[in-house]
């Protein structure tokens, strides 16, 4: 499905935001692993607003209807991703933008309609409720979600992607910091005083041949904006587990052991090239 998130409607303006934000993507419906971050942030004193996710909180998992009911409990906030939309418009495949006949695509159509069966009208309705993009300031530099990219949500950018397809969303959304998710791995690219972000998701490994995931932190201690990525340790092996049910791709529940996915379709070729390597930022 080829939309665009520009044409999705609305944009959530927080305005100044103070004190430590917890950012992070894709739960993929993995119960575990939110539980495991909603700890961490209860631990590290941030708020449920300063949690802010970057869309596709249903997705390979065995859990989207408890991951959803939690996620709605915390009080964190969410941006749609591809599958969000989606879902609630009842729609025949994830939105993923995976190529037609790759494993990916063939997967999706055993997971998509899964989450699609287990999910309540509560949490549907829910997922209606969530902007396409929430923005804010925070020290002196505008900030902006978006999924995939403002032009496109199902849009993979990733570290090796060239800046020239990373600019124009600075210059339409009128921003310094770019924070997005969709692409699965954690990384940053800096141009003079622009910053694109991805926190990484915690619901699949970053393809790095570690079961932790990815999460990241803004700073703005001493007024300076500072970012830092972390890993998540959690119950993977419950995850996987949960997963094994005959109903769900056993390539992805073999994934949330080993850190090792089970394609590298949709990488361009540098991010390729570094599976199974520990993740350097």
């Amino acid at each position: 499905m080829d939309q665009k998130i520009t044409d999705l409607g609305k944009v959530t303006d927080l305005g100044k935001v103070t004190g430590k934000i917890l950012l992070f993507g894709g739960v993929y419906s993995n119960l575990q692993a939110l539980e495991a971050l909603k700890k961490i942030a209860e631990k590290e004193n941030i708020a449920p607003e300063n949690c802010i996710c970057t869309g596709d909180i249903v997705g390979y998992c065995a859990q989207p209807e408890e991951t959803v009911q939690l996620f709605k409990l915390w009080g964190a906030k969410s941006i749609v991703g591809n599958v969000e939309i989606q879902l609630r418009e009842h729609a025949n495949d994830c939105g993923c933008d995976f190529k037609e006949g790759s494993r990916c695509d063939n997967f999706s159509q055993i997971w998509y309609p899964y989450a699609q069966s287990k999910l309540s009208e509560n949490s549907l309705n829910f997922l209606k409720k969530l902007p396409n993009q929430i923005t804010f300031t925070y020290t002196d530099k505008k900030v902006t979600f978006v999924h995939g990219s403002y032009f496109h949500i199902s849009e993979f950018i990733f570290k090796s992607t060239n800046w020239s397809k990373k600019q124009p969303n600075f210059e339409a959304t009128k921003s310094d910091v770019i924070i997005a998710g969709h692409c699965g791995l954690p990384f940053f690219h800096q141009k003079e005083d622009k910053l694109w972000l991805n926190p990484g998701v915690i619901g699949m490994p970053a393809n790095d041949g570690n079961p932790d995931v990815w999460y990241a932190v803004l700073e703005d201690s001493d007024n300076n904006f500072n970012f830092t990525h972390k890993t998540l340790r959690y119950n993977y092996k419950l995850t996987s587990k949960l997963m094994q049910n005959g109903l769900l791709p056993e390539e992805y529940s073999r994934t949330i052991v080993t850190g090792i996915w089970d394609n590298t379709e949709i990488l361009p070729p540098l991010e390729s090239s570094l599976q199974g390597f520990e993740i350097q930022l």
